[in-house]
């Protein structure tokens, strides 16, 4: 789902920055990209420095998760209260 989100975002982009977004390492990027490839859910250029982008299936499919995934993260939020988000928060800090 990261992938399909990241690409949502950023467009037409090549792989490697798929995962420097992400913090993935390239044969992660790699295998995953592949397995999107064969869902029709990705297009990837056959160039040196691949470049990777949603197909119309892909955005579709984004664009029909976004909002499941924006409830989820809601009743998340509110079920962790202030002192849960505030944690959360401060340990993103640390990992920057």
């Amino acid at each position: 789902m990261t992938i399909l989100f990241t690409l949502h975002e950023l467009g037409k982009v090549e792989q490697g920055k798929v995962g420097e977004v992400l913090y993935l390492e390239r044969s992660t990027v790699s295998r995953n990209i592949k397995l999107l490839e064969k869902q029709n859910l990705v297009l990837r250029t056959t160039d040196y420095r691949p470049e990777v982008e949603l197909t119309p299936e892909g955005m579709d499919l984004v664009n029909e998760i976004i909002p499941e995934w924006e409830k989820a993260m809601d009743v998340l939020v509110g079920n962790l209260e202030d002192e849960g988000v505030a944690s959360l928060k401060k340990l993103e800090n640390k990992m920057i």
